[in-house]
């Protein structure tokens, strides 16, 4: 975790400078952008192991970093709101983000969520070869490289659906709550905001139609995979 190099992406400086200091007293290094096109410069020369992308930029505004940022790599983005918005945060969690923080937020609570995220992705490398392959019906999970087919065809996941579809599968038949997929998933507690989860269920559904697999909703509790009629 030492020594990751964290992306802050802010126009108000006085917000970078705190993040800043909070992720530096955690053992980060960080990169600053004041404005989208200079963050997606950034990104392309020395790319982070994580992004901080506030939603309300100069030039190129934080919805189109997300989608440029994620339409060519997997790195983890947290997104910053002003706007205590579910239609900001659904919208950002649709087209790539990982996590989103409203203003005004605890830079505590950033941390935990960034190691959180980071020791997520870092433990996809730590299995071994015979953990790594995931088969249910015609659908196949290769946790090491990050891949999934449906029906013999790759999709592609971003990290939360693909590590929602691992949990789900490795439990087939298991009913998860909706807080339950929360904790199991992103790791900290998201009391109240159990959208994010639905909104993540229906894209995989999309993702697998055919695979002959489904997500079930079981009202009332939640959600689990079993095998298509």
């Amino acid at each position: 975790m030492a020594n990751e190099l964290v992306l802050i992406v802010d126009d108000e400086r006085n917000i970078v400078e705190l993040i800043e200091l909070y992720m530096k007293q955690a053992g980060y290094r960080t990169q600053k952008a004041y404005d989208g096109q200079t963050a997606l410069d950034f990104v392309q020369t020395n790319p982070p192991a994580i992004i901080i992308l506030d939603l309300m930029l100069p030039q190129v505004d934080g919805w189109d970093v997300c989608k440029r940022v994620r339409a060519k790599s997997d790195v983890p983005i947290i997104m910053l709101t002003a706007r205590d918005d579910a239609i900001d945060k659904i919208v950002g969690l649709e087209i790539g983000a990982d996590d989103y923080l409203t203003k005004p937020f605890n830079p505590r609570e950033l941390v935990a969520r960034i190691k959180a995220i980071l020791r997520r992705t870092r433990s996809d490398g730590d299995r071994h070869a015979g953990e790594d392959l995931l088969q249910v019906a015609r659908l196949h999970i290769d946790r090491a490289r990050h891949e999934t087919l449906a029906d013999g065809k790759q999709i592609k996941l971003r990290a939360k659906e693909f590590d929602l579809l691992v949990l789900l599968a490795e439990n087939r038949g298991i009913v998860f709550s909706r807080e339950r997929l929360l904790e199991a998933v992103w790791g900290f507690d998201f009391a109240g905001e159990t959208r994010t989860v639905d909104v993540h269920i229906a894209q995989l559904r999309k993702h697998i139609a055919g695979s002959g697999v489904e997500i079930e909703t079981v009202f009332g509790v939640g959600y689990k995979l079993t095998m298509a009629p």
